[in-house]
């Protein structure tokens, strides 16, 4: 079988595969085909690849000729429309987002699988590629705005008087909320942390961050661990909450997010309005519709004295790790539909094949998929 890697599109670094993974492709018996440069933003040169088996071929042969493409994002249409019905996409599909692309997937037969579908279960913690770049952006968000925050993090004292540290406020104590709190802790921020998921309480408190709790949060085990949508009434408290501890605060760093749905407002403009001058907001739920409610996606804007940045991308940013995460996520769940003599054998009574699996034989066959199209869809 043979695995084909495209160049991403223009602004993304990352690549599925680097080198090192090729090496245990190939262990697997699997040929790999690569287009040229496809990992040259990633610090991976074609010589790399080519090193330890890897061909180089046009982007025609590719997709012309591999059973499997890995992606980190979904490709172009152009791409999807060359494919053929014996031939299988996986990577960050993101399905709910590109549903005419998905129908466009499904009808030409190609079985595809999306590693942010996976569930959140003891196994699939190898091959869940959100939790691994949202690892990534907490981390590189709060050394981003530590750049840019006209302030020091963390206490200074000399003889030109003592400074005091930073206020850093998170909203969503997910994968990449708790990233941050370490690292914005490493850096002698005071960190506080909103979430409404009482379960990741003590995970802030381990880090050496102050949980900010708001009573009456909704919470739903078939979630996965995920935030649920809230009532009406404890989304005001919330507002008034983390207004009073956002005004307050020289960065807010936004994470909160709900799979296949829009992300919540926690952050009216008035808070924004009311911030200290040079302060910093942080939108990594920019894609998403943002948590801020000036945020831009993909920009950054001054409202009222206060930068406001959206960037959903930050694992771009550090394109090695990212990648390297993102193909082992890849690999692990290569070895579940993989037989050992290196083909396809999917077993859709094991969950994890069954829940990233978005389009088999024409149809378009997640359930959880379906059901978040048509609650987005009301």
């Amino acid at each position: 079988m043979t695995v084909g890697i495209l160049k991403e599109s223009a602004g993304e670094n990352r690549v599925a595969f680097l080198p090192e993974h090729v090496i245990i492709l190939k262990k697997l018996n699997l040929n790999v085909i690569i287009e040229g440069n496809c990992g040259l933003n990633a610090s991976a040169p074609d010589e790399g690849y080519l090193n330890v088996g890897a061909t180089i071929g046009s982007r025609e042969e590719i997709i012309g000729n591999s059973d499997l493409l890995a992606c980190i994002n979904l490709p172009s249409r152009d791409v999807l429309e060359k494919m053929h019905s014996k031939q299988i996409l996986l990577g960050g599909l993101n399905p709910v987002l590109n549903q005419k692309d998905i129908e466009i997937i499904a009808k030409s037969g190609i079985t595809s699988f999306s590693l942010d579908f996976i569930p959140r279960t003891t196994r699939g913690q190898a091959m869940d590629i959100l939790s691994s770049m949202a690892t990534i952006a907490g981390y590189k968000a709060v050394l981003d705005a530590a750049l840019k925050l006209p302030r020091f993090f963390p206490m200074f004292m000399s003889a030109a008087g003592t400074i005091k540290p930073t206020k850093l406020l998170i909203l969503g104590a997910g994968v990449a909320g708790l990233q941050a709190v370490a690292t914005a802790r490493k850096l002698g921020a005071v960190v506080e942390v909103f979430d409404v998921r009482s379960a990741v309480k003590d995970e802030v408190k381990s880090l050496g961050g102050k949980f900010i709790e708001v009573e009456g949060a909704k919470e739903e085990v078939s979630a996965g661990g995920y935030a649920v949508e809230q009532t009406e009434e404890f989304k005001q408290k919330q507002r008034q909450l983390i207004h009073d501890h956002a005004k307050n605060s020289d960065v807010v760093l936004c994470t909160a997010q709900i799979p296949g749905r829009k992300a919540p407002l926690l952050l009216t403009k008035a808070t924004v309005e009311e911030m200290r001058p040079g302060s910093i907001v942080i939108d990594l739920a920019a894609s998403t519709g943002g948590n801020c409610e000036v945020t831009e996606n993909g920009k950054t804007i001054q409202y009222n004295f206060v930068s406001v940045i959206g960037k959903s991308d930050y694992p771009s940013d550090m394109p090695f790790d990212a990648s390297k995460m993102f193909g082992n996520n890849l690999i692990n769940f290569l070895k579940v539909i993989i037989s050992k003599e290196g083909n396809i054998d999917l077993n859709f009574s094991d969950e994890l094949v069954k829940g990233t699996c978005i389009t088999y034989d024409g149809n378009i066959v997640n359930e959880r998929y379906n059901q978040l199209r048509m609650t987005n869809n009301e």
